[in-house]
């Protein structure tokens, strides 16, 4: 997987066992046990092309409900009440969906 190369295994596995249960997804939490909040920003970058799996530039509601899957193919997908949540932290212009500039921020947040 891609993010191997970014995030070490044992970051990925913290991050997905403070999210299993269902509407337990908090980005900032998750950011942190992960070790994103601490990356470079040529490394957010390429986390969010990762996550960008139609190459738009943004990420989108759908795309978000798959978020914790890009680090574990076996995670689960974010509920509708995750999936919301993440967006509105990271959506800081309201248009319905996530750009470079603000998941750099988020990441940092």
């Amino acid at each position: 997987m891609a993010l191997s190369g970014i995030l070490t295994k044992a970051e990925i596995a913290a991050g997905l066992q403070s999210c299993q249960a269902a509407d337990s997804f908090d980005y900032r939490i998750f950011f942190c046990k992960v070790g994103l909040n601490s990356k470079f920003k040529e490394q957010l970058t390429k986390v969010f092309r990762i996550l960008d799996q139609d190459k738009s530039g943004f990420t989108e509601e759908d795309q978000l409900k798959l978020f914790l899957q890009n680090f574990s193919a076996s995670a689960r997908a974010l509920t509708d009440a995750d999936t919301k949540a993440f967006l509105a932290g990271d959506d800081s212009d309201g248009d319905g969906k996530t750009g470079m500039d603000e998941f750099q921020a988020l990441g940092k947040s």
